[in-house]
């Protein structure tokens, strides 16, 4: 107790010892006194707090109540009744969709058609498997006619039949494959200009042509390194007049890494050599050879994901070893496309231009009344340069404009040969009745549209058209080439047995030039005068029905509007045709 009694008495003087300083220094304060004053505390005992237990409360009070129950135990028991359910729950399922089975595919077919004029049209595919990796395909067409069309003086019957044969083989880095066709094509030139010969002149011409070829091709595609591959032709093209002409074509590829972009590189190698056994107004031989050499290095830029550019350029050079006259060309190969409204609008432009190889194959492939005296010589596209939009209107309707303009050097123009009227003993081919190539400088203007509708997975139908203006140096007229051509072409199916397609096409007026000597010795003018061949519509329909998944009937209506036009100057196309034929397909 003493002791407590000592500590009070220790704080109340501590704290008036305080409250006396305070006072003493606020006063100092007051009357700016700068003197402090001392003062002396004596600490009887250290400071020494202690803090008492608190009340706690207990984890577990005792509870003291008087209404608080004894807990009884309770037993009970469950009487189970069994009750009778006929419910039976039904099982989920989907609902189920209709699918057409496939259609089987074969690997061969076999079609022949027999029709007006006596038409024969004969068609046989098989595709073989001799291994996983390994294909062989063999193909035969046969067209021929036996002609008879109204008021041709000569014979004018035609076949053309084919045989080709195709090897591929697909290995871990790289495929390849061999092709061999066989053709072999029958015409006449039975064109003549009308009033000019007499009977006699006519029963003596023998207008008899026939074509012979024979090609071997092949390729190759490497998926890894910097050669990516090539394809290589070798062809021999005969006629019945023991003309004759060799092609060999060379084409490697290459790739060519160059910081972050690939160069992209071809080469072509092309020889040509042939001749015939004489020109049109001497008896001595034609002969041509040259060989074209030629690179065509170009990158693709993709500055965006709508903007690609491909640039690049062909430098070629041709030696013309029957001339002895070797040239250089270079020539521009530069694309681009800008993709305004995702797949609806893109716009496109480039420049290019190549070295033509014209051969004779070419020319009687595209006109079989060539004569077997023609001057065959390259031609020169300097460059093309164009301008276009395509994409689609709808999602079912595509489109595609193209403008430009072009520039080619000596382009190939088939003229009609001049006819002798006085001499006897002549070729079949001498009577104005067959074609010459001749060689000019042509620029031209060009427009062209197509449009494409799916109207349904059933029918679909396109249309294109386009119009040139032709510019020539020396030529009067360009040729038989029209300024406006075009084509409607659908195809369709009804149900799940009937097919077929229809087609019209437009060809405009050409021009050509007539003329006639007096006879092959003097040259003297006989006749002269520039033609118009009429512009044309042909209308072509065709109807199959399947009568079971292998067997198929068709039929085939051709000139539907039985137009009495001209294909080539003087000659005349055959009427409205009709060809009723039956295809079956079959595993081999």
């Amino acid at each position: 107790m003493r002791k407590h009694i000592i500590q009070s008495i220790s704080v109340i003087v501590l704290a008036i010892t305080g409250v006396s300083a305070q006072d003493k220094e606020t006063t100092q304060e007051k009357e700016k006194d700068s003197v402090l004053g001392t003062q002396t505390v004596h600490v009887v005992q250290a400071y020494n707090p202690s803090v008492s237990d608190a009340f706690k409360i207990k984890s577990n009070p005792s509870i003291n109540d008087s209404v608080t129950a004894v807990k009884k135990d309770i037993n009970y028991t469950i009487f189970s009744v069994p009750v009778a359910s006929t419910f039976t729950p039904a099982k989920g399922k989907a609902s189920g969709v209709e699918k057409t089975p496939p259609e089987k595919v074969y690997n061969s077919y076999a079609s022949l058609g027999v029709g007006n004029y006596l038409n024969v049209l004969a068609d046989f595919y098989t595709s073989r498997a001799l291994s996983r990796n390994e294909t062989l395909d063999i193909g035969f067409n046969h067209h021929s006619s036996q002609g008879g069309i109204d008021e041709v003086e000569l014979d004018d019957h035609f076949f053309d039949t084919k045989l080709s044969a195709s090897y591929f083989k697909r290995e871990r880095d790289m495929n390849w494959g061999a092709d061999f066709n066989a053709q072999h094509q029958a015409y006449n030139w039975y064109g003549i200009p009308e009033g000019f010969y007499t009977d006699e002149q006519i029963a003596n011409i023998d207008e008899s042509q026939s074509y012979l070829t024979f090609d071997l091709g092949g390729h190759v595609n490497f998926t890894d390194g910097y050669v990516k591959g090539g394809d290589v032709l070798i062809r021999r093209f005969s006629d019945g007049t023991s003309s004759g002409e060799t092609n060999i074509a060379l084409n490697p590829q290459f790739e060519f890494p160059v910081r972050d972009q690939v160069v992209k590189t071809n080469i072509f190698v092309n020889y040509l050599s042939g001749n015939f056994e004489r020109s049109m107004v001497a008896d001595e031989e034609v002969k041509y050879s040259n060989v074209q050499l030629g690179i065509n290095p170009s990158i693709n830029l993709l500055l965006n994901d709508d903007i690609a550019i491909e640039a690049g350029a062909t430098v070629a050079y041709m030696m013309d070893m029957e001339n002895s006259d070797n040239k250089f060309y270079v020539y521009p190969n530069v694309k681009a496309s800008y993709r305004i409204l995702d797949e609806f609008v893109t716009a496109y432009a480039g420049a290019e231009g190549k070295l033509v190889q014209n051969t004779y194959y070419d020319f009687v492939q595209d006109n079989p009344f060539v004569s077997p005296t023609l001057m065959v010589a390259p031609s020169s596209q300097q460059f093309d340069i164009y301008v276009g939009l395509k994409g689609r209107f709808l999602p079912n309707v595509s489109y595609d404009v193209k403008g430009g303009y072009n520039s080619t050097d000596d382009y190939a123009f088939y003229q009609t040969n001049p006819g002798f009227i006085l001499s006897d003993g002549i070729e079949g081919y001498m009577y104005g009745n067959s074609f010459d190539v001749v060689y000019d400088k042509m620029s031209t203007i060009h427009v062209s549209g197509e449009v494409n509708v799916d109207v349904s997975n059933k029918l679909s139908i396109g249309v294109n058209a386009e119009y040139n203006n032709y510019s020539t140096d020396f030529l009067s007229d360009p040729y038989n080439l029209p300024t406006i051509k075009g084509s409607l072409f659908s195809d369709f199916t009804i149900g799940k047995k009937w097919f077929g397609g229809a087609s019209i096409f437009f060809v405009g007026e050409r021009y050509d030039h007539i003329t006639l000597l007096e006879s092959i010795d003097t040259l003297v003018p006989y006749y002269g005068d520039t033609v118009t061949l009429d512009s044309y519509f042909d209308v072509n329909f065709n109807l199959g029905y399947k009568i079971n998944d292998k067997l198929s009937a068709f039929t085939k209506l051709n000139n539907i509007a039985n137009n009495d036009y001209q294909r080539w100057a003087n000659y005349k196309v055959q009427g409205f045709q009709v060809v009723l034929g039956a295809s079956y397909k079959f595993d081999f």
